[in-house]
C-alpha cells in the first residue's frame, strides 16, 4: 500500500475529469484551473463522472507520479455540491475518502487552545 506523506497538502478537483487524461492533461488542470503549483509537496485528486475511479497526481522530487484507484461495486462519496471548485483536505479526510466515507458529513471536534491551565 502507498504511504501518503502526512505533510503533503491534498487538493480535490470538484468537477469530474475525462479519465483519458494522463499526467500532462491533469497537470494543465492543476496549473490553469486550480491555479496551484505542480511542484509543491501536494497531492492532486481527480474523479471521473461515474465516481468509481480516482486519479492522483503528485511530484515526488524525481518526476510526476500518477496513481489510479477503481472501485468494482461502489462509488466514491465525492463532494460534488461543494461551493469551491478546489477543495483542500486534511490527511485524515483524504484517508477517509479513500476508504469510502462521506467527508462532508464527518466533522471533528473543534480544536481548543489554552494559554494557561488553572
Amino acid at each position: 500500500m502507498i504511504q501518503w506523506v502526512k505533510t503533503a497538502s491534498v487538493y480535490l478537483h470538484r468537477d469530474p475529469v475525462d479519465f483519458r487524461k494522463a499526467i500532462n492533461g491533469l497537470a494543465v488542470i492543476v496549473s490553469e484551473h486550480m491555479e496551484l503549483s505542480l511542484l509543491d509537496s501536494a497531492i492532486f485528486v481527480f474523479c471521473n463522472k461515474r465516481r468509481d475511479q480516482l486519479k492522483v497526481l503528485y511530484w515526488d522530487q524525481t518526476g510526476f507520479t500518477l496513481w489510479q484507484k477503481r472501485l468494482e461495486k461502489d462509488k466514491f462519496k465525492w463532494p460534488r455540491k461543494h461551493s469551491a471548485a478546489t477543495i483542500t483536505l486534511t490527511h485524515e479526510q483524504w484517508l477517509r475518502l479513500l476508504r469510502g466515507f462521506d467527508i462532508t458529513k464527518l466533522n471533528p471536534h473543534n480544536t481548543i487552545r489554552f494559554s494557561d491551565v488553572s
